[in-house]
């Protein structure tokens, strides 16, 4: 008796809670029905007329666009129903596209395009994913034996970094707090984020990427636990047997293929980092230098693609993870398909390689050191073989000279400015580097006013401090 009791009043309470429960008014909401015909993709079929303002407007060229339907279309294209007609191809294209330029909310986008929120959510996820599946494997496959040894050819060109098959970082990309996460994504930057952690080739294109771990891990804590690190710890990307450097005559025949990366990663044979500052010689001055030419690759990389799609500067408004990874994936493939496409040169004039000859007789010698390296096959054997490949006349760049005296010369023009505030050491410094390039005709030397700024501040530390 108490059972059929118990259950009517589970029935009484069910009819009572749907009764109460909200009607929609509307299956489709007038605004929108009225405003179908003249939404942000119909007005947007005008800009055909108008290349340059199609491409500030879809991020990429007429016909660019026109492939991205043709690869994509297939796996994202809808069938209309008796009740509606689906939203088409060119439209859920141009709805993604929008939200990965901008970076705005799914109600500022239903506006534009006169669809519902839930609408937009539905199309940017399945798009996005759909981007990435399309694309990945003709613009950005996992490189063969001989494409390795093409990048490596090209950074040997572009930066004079011999036998180097890429460059490595991380990126945080800016979320909002996922639920139930805690603070497992809150980053060092004090905001809440998914690390993209990526390799490039010397042109600024990606070749791998791996997104989709806690910001608040280190850069060499996730490159240990991503694909890439795990791959390249067993050797699992065909990369090829070690050649010997252009123009050596050392003792080591075949030096390793490797990647470059900053301070935060591990030293391995595979990937080289700069010196520790602290330890710093001219001849280490100079590897870092020419380190950091090939290393700017991947903080370009990330610049051009921030610049292009600005949902990487915005916190992403998802609340699942896997649509977050899916957005990053996407931006990543749909940078190398345009700049694949596109043929967007890159390559930064103060970095440019053809520098006029400068005069070399500048009055410093690099340390005597015992040439006898630790153990040559050794990570740090390595980059000290490297270091001093860099500095044998048939290998050394005119211009890496200038860079290697510049915190030199500061030492001892800080001597002069003892007792001045920081802002007038920084102020003659600069001055100082500006009137020593009037009477040097070299790109590279022009940019020392900065690199001497930074290098003031390091030692101005170590004098005042």
């Amino acid at each position: 008796m108490d059972s059929d009791s118990s259950d009517d009043s589970v029935i009484v309470m069910w009819s009572y809670l749907k009764s109460k429960k909200k009607k929609r008014k509307f299956w489709v909401h007038p605004y929108l029905a009225n405003n179908i015909n003249r939404n942000a993709y119909v007005a947007s079929r005008e800009l055909l007329l108008h290349p340059q303002r199609f491409q500030s407007f879809y991020r990429m060229s007429k016909e660019s666009f026109s492939e991205l339907c043709n690869l994509v279309g297939p796996a994202i294209s809808r069938k209309d129903t008796h009740f509606r007609k689906c939203v088409g191809v060119e439209e859920r294209l141009l709805i993604t596209i929008r939200y990965l330029a901008t970076g705005c909310n799914f109600s500022a986008l239903a506006f534009y395009f006169a669809r519902g929120n839930n609408t937009i959510s539905k199309i940017v996820a399945d798009t996005t994913r759909n981007i990435w599946e399309c694309l990945k494997e003709q613009y950005m496959p996992v490189p063969t034996a001989e494409k390795w040894k093409t990048i490596a050819d090209r950074f040997q060109d572009l930066w004079n970094l011999p036998n180097c098959i890429g460059a490595i970082d991380g990126k945080h990309i800016r979320i909002q707090k996922i639920p139930k996460s805690g603070s497992s994504n809150f980053n060092y930057k004090s905001y809440h984020s998914l690390v993209l952690m990526a390799s490039c080739d010397a042109d600024g294109i990606f070749t791998t990427i791996d997104v989709g771990q806690a910001g608040r891990n280190a850069d060499a804590g996730v490159f240990r636990a991503c694909r890439l690190g795990r791959w390249l710890d067993i050797n699992g990307l065909d990369i090829p047997t070690g050649i010997k450097l252009p123009h050596d005559e050392g003792d080591i025949q075949m030096f390793p293929y490797y990647f470059v990366a900053d301070e935060a990663f591990p030293l391995k044979s595979y990937l080289m980092r700069p010196y520790p500052r602290r330890v710093l010689n001219n001849k280490k001055r100079i590897f870092n230098y020419r380190l950091s030419r090939g290393r700017k690759t991947i903080e370009c990389a990330f610049g051009m693609m921030a610049s292009k799609f600005k949902v990487l500067s915005t916190p992403i408004l998802c609340v699942n993870e896997e649509t977050i990874n899916s957005i990053t994936r996407c931006v990543c493939v749909l940078h190398n398909f345009i700049r694949i496409r596109e043929g967007r040169a890159y390559q930064p004039q103060y970095y440019n390689n053809k520098e006029t000859e400068i005069n070399m007789n500048i009055g410093i010698e690099l340390e005597n050191e015992n040439n006898n390296l630790p153990t040559r096959n050794s990570a740090s054997g390595l980059r000290d073989y490297l270091s001093n490949y860099f500095v044998q006349p048939q290998s050394a760049l005119p211009w890496q000279w200038n860079y290697s005296v510049v915190e030199f010369k500061i030492k001892l023009k800080l001597q002069m400015y003892k007792g001045s505030s920081f802002l007038d050491i920084i102020t003659k410094v600069a001055d100082d580097r500006c009137n020593e390039t009037e009477h040097v005709q070299s790109r590279a030397i022009l940019d020392d006013a900065v690199a001497a700024t930074i290098v003031a501040l390091r030692v101005w530390e170590k004098f005042y401090l």
